[in-house]
């Protein structure tokens, strides 16, 4: 039984699983749509919207959480933006779409993008 698994770890160290879903994330809410790995799309999902649900309430260490998780420009994109679109809306502000298997390696893609 695979109980308290944890997260995926994608080979990686700590602090380099951190900067990929900061960049993942910065990507994201900058281009509203990205194409990425399966396994990456489902780990961002979950961080994604709970910046998204964060960037709700519009306190002065909210925003300092954003700007910390993912850096001041996107943090900005999603308290003045996104949040402001997804106000009555209670979670799942993004769609996770798979695709066809990358030709070089086999592995499965998606795209993740806000609804």
């Amino acid at each position: 039984m695979a109980h308290h698994q944890g997260k995926r770890k994608f080979g990686r160290e700590r602090n380099q699983r951190v900067a990929l879903m900061k960049s993942l994330a910065y990507a994201l809410t900058k281009q509203e749509k990205i194409k990425t790995t399966e396994a990456k799309a489902k780990e961002l999902r979950p961080f994604i919207e709970k910046l998204i649900t964060l960037g709700k309430k519009e306190g002065l260490s909210a925003r300092r959480l954003l700007e910390s998780r993912v850096g001041k420009l996107a943090a900005k994109k999603i308290a003045t933006d996104l949040s402001v679109r997804y106000k009555e809306r209670a979670g799942g502000y993004t769609r996770i779409t798979k695709m066809v298997r990358r030709v070089s390696d086999g592995a499965p893609q998606a795209i993740i993008e806000f609804v």
